[in-house]
């Protein structure tokens, strides 16, 4: 059994400790510590066992390496098991572990359930403990980073509903015309998967009228909620679809269908809990408010394969949007894993998964996104899309045909990436491969490695059940809930009260009268009715030298008019977009709303004007934080959350150049002490044709030992450590044979103190680089800065009719949409 590690081989910087190195033949593990650099990770992994092979123990040790590492990560998990990263107790206590142990495993095992709870306590400890683990290990992840487990459908864990609204994307995504329809097809085609619709995205007309509405929707900025979507269907605010009538393109009969289907799910009992929930938001799914980060497990396993698809094909579509808003970074910024990828990355098939997960392993590195995609099916895998992922990890196999397909599979990617590939020896190598032991192909390493994996930090009890997950989002329920964007929805509807009249009535004079575009179609049950608003636009001007800022922002403030109208009428204002078009005639003819007394006095619209100057003062200051340390500002307006988090990735960056740095410097130096050994063999090899000596061997492998633990397996300037100590080796072998040797000596000394220099010198600069800056050390000034209130321009306020529609029982909704 090999020395228990200590921890200054393995808590190394953006360094991932998953295990020690196994030697097959000898069914032993080696000293030697493996160390997987966290870079390594944005070129994606594949992970591929049977069941029992120690696959789900590896990708949990991952995950606990990247909270550590304050890397965050969204987790699909269709089975359950990764919901145990909570199951974490750093004083490995009997009674923390007793409420999780299995019952019945507990009772196959002749034991009650409190002396399986201390047996299992037992096991734990001295699991960690072989490995070099302790209890204060666990606590420093918890504290590293938010654990949360969110239930799509479901109130057991954190409520989460993507179907709120269809959000508009960001405009790297909307300026993107490729990646704009890739997003729109995704979405539709997951949204059609929901109602029993298995659509072609060129052929089907209920992919494309769909299609068609979102694209224009998104374009001008605007979300769709779902129940928006229904009316929209039955009356598009389009004439044509390509050169056809809509009616031509898709019969209103057809179209009615379709509006029944998706009003079927919308009110369907059993799918009111998709609508409960916090937002899907990528953000807020992988940091805190506050900018910590966090690993948000999607539990997805209590729903149907219809409903996972769904939802699986909506979170990697939100997910490319995301990263596509973010800037580049060679650094891993973030981590998106999925437990189980079999059934949505087939080789022949296109479920609405495929697409964006393949955008996904294409693009993310760019992005500093790493995925992991893991599988005990390796058959029904597309394995050319796979063919991006820089990593394989690949434990016990359980047919030869899954070993045949993962063989071709890892030469696809070898070929792509024109690296070696010898497939006889990696054959021999899976054949071998035993519980909890897996090969880790990585093309930037030198060669595969065998390795043993850790023991990992939580506890594998098995897939939660949904009451385990009651349970354990119990007090994340109760807290506060998280400050939440403003969100893009429509502001309360107007007062109707008073019959409405068929001509529009008449402002103050010189008042400017305008008409909103109408947003979306009546239902066959509403009318259109036009209510009375006033607007205003404004350029706000945001200055302050300090914080490097001189911005303009233009907005348009828009507030409802009824006949109580008060002298401030801006207090319960909301904005639309300033490119909205204001017409002289409305879209359609209906009824109007009264108009309030106050609004045909010209003095009242002088009032209102100097009033809502100084709303827009005192309610559009915004916030600027800095870091002095970093020389860093946030954008006008950014939360502190979202600019601690942009820190926090200028840091790692910054980190990983750093180690990068220490790679090339120390790697050039190795380099130089092979040369100098090289040459002493040279001068040796004169005197004795074989040699043989274990001290500058170990003395080397000492070296070698200190330097991998960064530098791990990797071409260091051509060479390697690793090259080193054998070259070393073979300098050294006439150091204890008969002859001269006195020179031999000598050199050997020289380059023993070449060796512990260059381990003095190493551990210090290291320590520098660990011992840097944390983001939560940081210091985050914030300062509001207001408008300025002179250079607004004259905030002249028009009359607005808003289209409204009216049903038979009086609700309302207005038929437009703001932007915040």
């Amino acid at each position: 059994m090999p020395s228990i590690p200590s921890p200054d081989l393995y808590e190394k910087l953006g360094a991932f400790y998953l295990g020690r190195e196994y030697d097959l033949s000898a069914g032993e593990m080696c000293e030697t510590t493996v160390l997987y650099d966290s870079k390594d990770l944005t070129t994606h992994a594949v992970c591929v066992g049977m069941t029992g092979s120690g696959k789900t123990g590896l990708c949990i040790g991952l995950l606990e390496e990247a909270a550590l590492d304050g890397v965050p990560a969204i987790v699909l998990d269709p089975k359950g098991d990764i919901a145990n990263l909570l199951l974490t107790f750093p004083d490995l206590k009997a009674q923390d572990f007793e409420p999780w142990v299995d019952a019945g495993e507990a009772q196959r095992k002749g034991m009650d359930k409190s002396a399986f709870a201390d047996a299992q306590a037992k096991l734990w400890k001295k699991g960690l403990s072989d490995w070099g683990q302790t209890g204060e290990r666990i606590r420093t992840m918890r504290n590293a980073v938010d654990m949360t487990i969110y239930t799509p459908g479901s109130n057991a864990g954190v409520g989460l509903t993507p179907l709120a609204s269809f959000n508009a994307p960001g405009e790297a995504v909307i300026n993107d015309d490729e990646a704009l329809r890739d997003r729109i097809s995704s979405s539709v085609s997951g949204l059609l998967s929901l109602i029993g619709i298995d659509a072609d995205p060129v052929q089907s007309p209920e992919h494309i009228l769909l299609s068609t509405i979102l694209e224009r929707a998104w374009r001008a900025g605007r979300g769709v909620e779902l129940s928006s979507l229904i009316p929209l269907v039955q009356n598009p605010p389009f004439d044509r679809v390509g050169v056809l009538d809509v009616d031509s393109f898709m019969p209103s009969k057809d179209r009615m269908k379709l509006a029944l289907k998706l009003n079927n799910l919308l009110a369907s009992p059993e799918f009111a809990s998709w609508l409960e929930g916090e937002p899907l938001d990528i953000h807020r799914l992988l940091y805190t408010p506050e900018g910590k980060p966090r690993i948000s497990i999607l539990s997805i396993a209590h729903l149907s394969e219809q409903e996972r698809m769904f939802f699986v094909t909506l979170v990697l579509s939100e997910m490319v949007a995301w990263m596509r808003s973010q800037p580049g970074t060679s650094s891993l910024r973030a981590m998106m894993y999925m437990d189980e990828v079999f059934g949505y990355f087939p080789p022949t098939q296109n479920p609405p998964s495929k697409k964006p997960l393949l955008t996904m392993m294409k693009q993310a590195r760019a992005y500093g996104v790493g995925v992991v995609l893991a599988t005990q099916n390796p058959v029904d895998l597309d394995y050319k899309g796979l063919s991006n992922a820089g990593t394989w990890f690949l434990g016990r196999l359980q047919t030869e045909r899954d070993k045949k397909r993962v063989l071709e599979g890892l030469e696809g990617a070898a070929v792509s990436r024109a690296s070696g590939f010898n497939k006889s020896e990696m054959d021999k190598t899976l054949a071998g491969l035993g519980k909890r032991v897996f090969l880790m192909h990585n093309v930037h390493e030198d060669a595969p490695v065998v390795f043993h994996t850790r023991w990992v930090m939580s506890y594998l009890r098995g897939p939660l059940t949904r009451t385990q997950i009651r349970t354990l989002m119990e007090s994340r329920k109760k807290e506060p809930a998280e400050s939440k964007p403003k969100p893009i929805s429509q502001p309360a509807s107007p007062k109707i009260e008073a019959e409405p009249i068929k001509t529009a009535p008449v402002a103050a004079e010189g008042v400017t009268t305008s008409y909103l575009p109408m947003v979306g179609g009546l239902s066959t049950n509403e009318q259109l009715r036009y209510a009375p608003a006033l607007s205003v636009d404004a350029s706000l001007h945001y200055v302050r030298s300090s914080a490097k800022l001189d911005e303009w922002r233009d907005v348009r403030l828009l507030t409802m008019l009824s006949e109580d109208v008060a002298n401030d009428p801006w207090n319960e204002s909301f904005l639309i977009g300033i490119d909205t078009d204001l017409f002289d005639e409305p879209d359609e003819p209906g009824a109007y709303d009264p108009l309030p007394a106050k609004a045909s006095r010209k003095t009242s619209y002088k009032s209102w004007s100097s009033r809502a100057k100084a709303m827009l003062y005192r309610e559009h200051a915004k916030p600027v934080h800095s870091c002095k340390l970093l020389k860093a500002y946030s954008s006008l307006g950014e939360e502190e959350g979202v600019f601690r988090v942009r820190l926090r990735d200028q840091l790692r960056e910054h980190r990983d150049e750093q180690i990068d740095e220490l790679r090339r410097r120390y790697g050039s130096k190795v380099e130089s002490l092979k040369s100098r050994i090289i040459k002493a063999e040279q001068k040796i090899e004169v005197e004795k044709s074989q040699y043989k000596s274990s001290r500058i061997s170990a003395a080397a492998s000492f070296g070698a030992t200190i330097l991998g633990a960064v530098l791990g397996r990797k071409t260091i300037s051509a060479t390697s450590v690793r090259s080193a100590g054998t070259a070393a080796n073979r300098a050294s072998r006439t150091v204890k044979e008969k002859g001269d040797i006195g020179r031999a000596e000598e050199n050997l000394e020289v380059l023993q103190k070449q060796l512990a220099d260059l381990q003095a010198e190493f551990e210090s600069e290291l320590t520098e680089v660990q011992n840097g800056v944390t983001v939560e050390s940081l210091e985050i000034e914030s300062t509001v800065i207001a408008p300025r209130k002179t250079e607004m321009g004259p905030c002249d306020v028009r009359l607005v009719w808003v289209p409204v529609a009216v049903d038979t029982s009086g609700r309302q909704r207005m038929l437009i949409e703001p932007t915040s």
